[in-house]
């Protein structure tokens, strides 16, 4: 679980997003810091089991920083308003699919994963292979469990139609995908409840049949 302290740090970080007032609740972001990354440790020690090609990630592999990056960005605000952490052979900077937790007070946090905007090549791998293996993602996707946790798999697409590729073809939809990601809401109240990580792993282990699909195109 997390402590209602931290949610009300990235809250009130929310409302005063500058250098001065970070500064003088810098004490407040440490405190939130190591509570978030308290839980996070959790999640890597339960992934390692649930999924071993997650063996031997560390906190530094995972954990996102709170500063931004602004020096292209039209938002200047210096700080994340949110805690993540990603979690996926070689670390969160690895274009491998993985697994995310997302906290962000005010009915924005989530649990999910999958493929974010992976480089030219390695798309193309995944597309092959979901054209190659139709049936077997499909039957991943359309499991009933799977449903009722994410819905569906979502990204950007495309407006035309991927070179190779023929409108008819039964997996289209998927093969227009610039991203196959999945997510399940997560409350405040959950966030502040002992069962925070048990619910997490349970999400990311319905992700993993999809995870593992993915990740086979790119081996």
């Amino acid at each position: 679980m997390l402590q209602p302290s931290t949610l009300k740090f990235l809250k009130s970080l929310k409302q005063h997003n500058n250098k001065v007032w970070f500064d003088e609740h810098r004490d407040q972001y440490l405190t939130a810091k190591t509570d978030f990354e308290s839980m996070v440790q959790q999640l890597i020690d339960g992934m390692a089991k649930q999924d071993t090609t997650l063996a031997g990630l560390q906190l530094k592999d995972c954990v996102f920083r709170i500063y931004k990056d602004v020096r292209f960005s039209k938002d200047k605000t210096p700080y994340k308003i949110n805690m993540a952490a990603s979690f996926q052979a070689g670390g969160k900077k690895s274009t491998l699919a993985g697994y995310y937790f997302h906290l962000e007070p005010g009915g924005n946090s989530f649990a999910g994963g999958g493929l974010w905007m992976p480089p030219a090549p390695e798309l193309k791998k995944v597309r092959q292979e979901i054209d190659y293996n139709f049936e077997e993602f499909e039957r991943i996707i359309a499991n009933k469990g799977f449903i009722k946790h994410f819905g569906k798999v979502e990204g950007d697409a495309l407006k035309t139609v991927p070179q190779g590729y023929q409108n008819d073809n039964p997996a289209i939809a998927y093969l227009k995908l610039k991203s196959l990601i999945v997510s399940h809401p997560v409350t405040d109240d959950a966030c502040v409840q002992p069962s925070l990580v048990r619910e997490i792993l349970k999400t990311f282990a319905l992700m993993q049949p999809l995870i593992a699909f993915i990740n086979r195109a790119m081996d």
